[in-house]
């Protein structure tokens, strides 16, 4: 029988494990300060990776089994599909704005008076009547009695201008950071499933496939079905000769993965029945409609594919986590309510299966 320990030992071992827990956070937290800056690029790359491995695979299976040419192939198709959208768009304002300047120095801009018919609208036909009417024959008066907001708001505009350059840098780096990790899948997914054994024990496999399954659910049922109706609004903006059909793709993008898109396209109806023939009018209001109302076909079918909780829950961790903490929250959000979900399930039948054990 072992003897009882002497107070002072006590003491001893007791501040023995203070300072070795003490260096362990002091540790901890100097790790997490270094990488925090990466943090981002690294989630990200987490995210993108986790979301392209099925089509990484089946590419790996058509190359022979060469997964480093397959990651090069998908980081170059990725980086693609980022700039060129881009690079288009700056080309768009660009063009658009050396436009302007031309008319400008030349002292042919102007701008057309209004239809007769917007007087008619009810709340907002007067007053934009008014304000049209001002600027199609005293634009530079107009200017000038807007100017202190212009100015007020120029800063805005261009911190705005620069966060979106930053944001497509970023991404830029995920993809680099995606193709990496793609290049060592195997090697990667072992430490995965290490994790999530240490993490959850032997629920930890279930949980893995969970957080995978939700990041393919809101990639495929958030941003796929964001891009998909983008593409469908670009396409009614070009053909119905939209001014800006780039900036305003733009922004029904932004505003589609904030499930507000439809408040994109009102102003942009609004327009082309100032602008154009009431029956091109008419055509791009019903386009706009199916644009607007597709993603409640689509977001069933790919939002819950795969995920062993309820759309619902996916649904709503993603938008409370954008809300959150942004556009990487619609991922985070979502798998860690899910996971919540599941524990929460866990913890409601552990009594009932103890029960029926003994």
């Amino acid at each position: 029988m072992k003897e009882p320990l002497a107070p002072n030992e006590y003491k001893r071992r007791a501040l023995d494990v203070a300072i070795h827990v003490g260096l362990v956070i002091l540790l901890a937290t100097a790790c997490l300060i270094i990488l925090l800056p990466f943090l981002p690029l690294i989630t990200w790359g987490i995210v993108i990776t986790i979301a392209v491995y099925p089509l990484y695979r089946r590419l790996t299976n058509l190359m022979g089994g060469r997964n480093k040419l397959a990651a090069v192939l998908c980081t170059l198709f990725f980086l693609a599909v980022l700039t060129v959208p881009v690079v288009l768009l700056a080309q768009t304002v660009a063009q658009g704005i050396q436009t302007i300047s031309a008319h400008v120095k030349n002292g042919t801009f102007g701008i057309p008076p209004p239809p007769d018919s917007i007087g008619t609208w009810p709340l907002i036909g007067p007053p934009l009547k008014s304000i049209w009417n001002m600027a199609s024959t005293n634009l530079t008066g107009l200017l000038r009695s807007v100017a202190p907001q212009i100015k007020d708001f120029l800063p805005s505009v261009l911190s705005a201008s620069a966060g979106i350059g930053l944001t497509v840098l970023q991404f830029v780096l995920s993809i680099l950071v995606a193709g990496f990790m793609l290049s060592n899948a195997s090697r990667f997914a072992a430490i995965s499933r290490s994790l999530a054994n240490r993490l959850f024990g032997l629920h930890g496999p279930e949980f893995e496939d969970l957080a995978g399954s939700t990041i393919r659910s809101v990639t495929n049922g958030i941003l796929g079905v964001a891009v998909i109706q983008s593409v469908l609004a670009a396409l009614g903006f070009v053909v119905a000769g939209l001014p800006g059909a780039g900036l305003w793709s733009l922004a029904f993008l932004l505003a589609a993965v904030l499930q507000i898109g439809g408040l994109v396209l009102v102003p942009a109806v609004i327009y082309m029945f100032a602008i154009a023939t009431t029956t091109k009018a008419v055509l791009f209001l019903l386009w706009s409609i199916v644009v607007g109302l597709i993603d409640n076909v689509l977001k069933p079918m790919l939002l819950g594919r795969g995920v062993a909780v309820p759309i619902a829950v996916v649904f709503l961790g993603a938008i409370g986590g954008f809300l959150a903490v942004g556009i990487l929250g619609l991922f985070v959000g979502a798998i860690v309510l899910s996971v919540g979900y599941k524990l929460f399930l866990a913890w409601l039948e552990g009594p009932v299966a103890a029960k029926q054990e003994n």
